[in-house]
């Protein structure tokens, strides 16, 4: 055995290269060469005398040792991810965050969630992009983002997924549109165009098997991934809308836009913040805490509505 020590670098480097599956993969997540990665895992070998990972031509993978040592390295590198989230002040934090979000979020209480993040991390940047989820889920995993605020939850082990409350959602529609006191049935409903999110989301899905089970005449039915196009169309009189409440209060309170009272109900749409489940994934972790503070905090004090 040589003299050589595994210190936090190579078993981070060890963790990365075996997660990742390349050599190449782990570098460009580490923001190293290569050739580096290929010589920190080399060294951890000739220090343990075995061999961790097997070379294949196109593919890593890990041998029984390999196995056993990646489970000790999560656990060490958690580990000091703890030790520096509770001795490190969040004040002294820098850096940047990507985060994805969804309208229905930036219509409510993303900038609450800004403000916390400024005051708690003023050295962190937030990089932002308004997305619909499927495509942020993508993003996370191809790891194009740090963090997400998305219908949820996300179904796989790769992420990990904190509630953020549930959105109702309900028929909208201009008062001149739709001028009828109610309760309206469905089949009055799809007389008019009905507005909502795109075919890949989970709003479009439930409104989907609520048609279909239906077994009434298909509906015109018009899409967008942008809920402020969506919000602008029912407004101006384009269609009724299939939409969360809480992204249109101001609208309903102005007589933009009314709740129309139906005899069929549109499920809520629960959202959640997912990030990555990596051991060093601290500041994701510690958004998404304040991220569920500041949504909880949102949906105590907001106005409720009362539907018809």
């Amino acid at each position: 055995m040589s003299d050589f020590v595994p210190d936090l670098r190579t078993i981070q480097i060890f963790y990365w290269t075996a997660t990742l599956g390349s050599f190449s993969a782990a570098a460009k997540r580490l923001n190293t060469t290569q050739p580096a990665v290929s010589h920190r895992i080399a060294a951890l070998e000739r220090t343990f005398g075995l061999t961790l990972i097997n070379r294949l031509p196109r593919s890593l993978s890990l041998t029984p040792k390999g196995l056993e040592l990646l489970s000790y390295a999560e656990r060490v590198l958690r580990l000091h991810g703890e030790m520096v989230a509770a001795i490190t002040a969040p004040a002294n934090s820098s850096g940047s965050l990507r985060l994805g979000v969804s309208e229905t979020i930036v219509h409510t209480w993303l900038t609450s969630f800004i403000e916390v993040m400024g005051r708690t991390y003023p050295g962190i940047a937030i990089d932002l992009a308004v997305d619909v989820s499927p495509n942020m889920r993508e993003a996370l995993l191809r790891r194009d983002l740090d963090l997400a605020f998305l219908v949820g939850p996300v179904t796989t082990p790769k992420l990990v997924n904190v509630p953020l409350g549930q959105f109702d959602t309900a028929w909208i529609a201009s008062p001149r549109l739709v001028t009828t006191a109610g309760p309206i049935g469905l089949a009055d409903l799809i007389r008019h165009p009905i507005i909502t999110f795109p075919p890949n989301t989970t709003p479009f899905a439930q409104l989907r098997d609520l048609l279909v089970q239906s077994d009434l005449p298909p509906p015109r039915l018009y899409t967008s991934a942008s809920l402020s196009a969506i919000i602008r169309m029912a407004i101006e009189g384009t269609g009724i809308g299939a939409m969360p409440v809480d992204a249109v209060l101001p609208e309903i309170e102005g007589g933009q836009l009314r709740v129309l009272d139906t005899a069929v109900s549109l499920p809520a749409v629960g959202f959640v913040a997912a990030y990555e489940n990596a051991p060093d994934n601290r500041l994701s972790a510690a958004a998404a805490a304040i991220a569920r503070t500041v949504a909880a905090d949102w949906f105590a004090m907001k106005p409720r509505y009362r539907f018809p």
